[in-house]
């Protein structure tokens, strides 16, 4: 460990000022400093700075370095989820709940379907030596139907619209969508590593299980968090670091990525107690400018977008309009259909169209297992990106000054925004 301190101590600074650098250059062309953030870590990865000098890449991010930042970078974003599920305003969703299940169910099952459909033309050109079609079909139409719910977060938060209407909705359409695509996911890597399809019912039972008995226990977290405020706000903020761990540990025993217990766990924690909300403002003063950019540059310090073949360009126009049409056209026409207006629709299946971070961990795993090649895992990835770099400037175009749309005014609450959900 004496030996990699100095590593970790060169290779922090480097990402955290890196992101910092490029979230505020995308700001200036409109992006959410997110994007700027994952190009980033690609830039200072493989596809550009170990070209261009690979014994400096090599110095500042050797191979021994990476777990430690990628751990790191992963528990700012299990803080930032749990922030998220926190201030998420669930009463904005009680008349809703209809329109959520619609919208999640349909957000999953066009793409898949479209996914499936073309992956059976994928398959003889993409498939690794000895993977089944079955395995590989299924992986492909898994990844076609994600949505990046915590770059979907840190988008909604960088635009001021995580207390909006719109951007409840699709926070809450995104964590079904994403709990559904990873116990699909689940499936798919049972079925490549010869398990069984029930491993995935199982893992969905699990998780519905845990979800529920974190509600119950609402009540005496709120008793314990409320004793504990009386003495110290340090062990308030022990108490919620804690237990985000231990839901975000929980959910990855269960098989579902351990973002969602700690988003889960957020939304189990009470909100009215004034020693939570002083210490969620600590972690959330910490996480945004410290850990979590190391997150986003993580993935980009293991992608390689120079290995991307000349002669599949075809193929990738063909992945990215299937991933849209199937996102979009999902989400927004079951939007449509439960009762919204066109604008509303739209500005949902563009929201549900961004894939970033969490779409490239799922190709990750898949390229691990061996059920996908590097070529198309590459042409997944420049897919990834592409559509959510698209995320803001079509919302933006379609989103106009709805009011239902566009951030609160300062005096403008939660409460005003949930009223003007129930208004709508």
């Amino acid at each position: 460990m004496s030996d990699l301190l100095p590593h970790v101590l060169l290779a922090i600074p480097v990402v955290v000022l890196a992101c910092q650098a490029g979230g505020r250059a995308v700001r200036l062309l409109g992006q959410p400093p997110v994007i700027g953030e994952i190009l980033a870590g690609i830039l200072l990865g493989p596809s550009l700075l170990s070209w261009l000098a690979p014994s400096v890449q090599h110095h500042l991010f050797p191979p021994s370095v990476l777990p430690i930042t990628s751990a790191l970078g992963n528990l700012g974003l299990l803080t930032f989820l749990f922030l998220m599920g926190l201030e998420l305003n669930l009463r904005s969703l009680s008349i809703t709940r209809g329109a959520i299940a619609a919208v999640s169910l349909s957000g999953v099952l066009l793409p898949m379907a479209l996914g499936a459909a073309l992956a059976s033309a994928l398959y003889p050109h993409f498939a690794p030596p000895g993977v089944g079609q079955l395995p590989f079909t299924l992986f492909v139409a898994v990844a076609l139907s994600i949505t990046a719910f915590p770059v979907l977060a840190r988008i909604l938060a960088d635009r001021g619209l995580k207390n909006t209407p719109l951007g409840a909705f699709a926070l809450a359409c995104a964590a079904i969508d994403d709990a559904l695509a990873w116990c699909l996911l689940t499936t798919a890597v049972a079925l490549s590593t010869s398990g069984t399809v029930l491993s995935g019912l199982t893992t969905l039972a699990l998780t519905a299980a845990f979800a529920t008995g974190l509600i119950l226990l609402r009540p005496v977290l709120h008793a314990l968090l409320k004793r504990a405020g009386r003495t110290s706000d340090d062990i308030v903020g022990v108490l919620l670091f804690a237990g985000l761990c231990l839901s975000a540990y929980a959910t990855d025993q269960i098989g579902v990525h351990p973002a969602f217990g700690a988003f889960l766990f957020g939304v189990a924690a009470p909100r009215a107690l004034p020693a939570v909300e002083r210490s969620a403002a600590r972690i959330h003063a910490v996480v945004l400018p410290l850990l979590l950019p190391l997150f986003f540059a993580d993935i980009g310090l293991h992608t390689d977008f120079s290995t991307l073949p000349a002669g599949q360009w075809g193929w990738g126009a063909a992945i990215l309009a299937v991933a849209v049409i199937g996102k979009w056209g999902g989400a927004a026409g079951a939007a449509r259909l439960t009762g919204s207006d066109w604008r509303w629709s739209a500005a949902l299946g563009t929201l549900m169209n961004c894939r970033g971070l969490t779409e490239l961990v799922v190709l990750g795993i898949g390229l691990q297992i061996g059920v996908i090649s590097k070529t198309l895992f590459t042409l997944l990835v420049v897919m990834t990106v592409i559509t959510t770099v698209a995320t803001t400037p079509i919302l933006r175009r379609v989103a106009g000054h709805d009011p239902r749309m566009t951030p609160p005014a300062p005096h403008d609450g939660p409460e005003r925004a949930a009223a003007r959900e129930i208004t709508r």
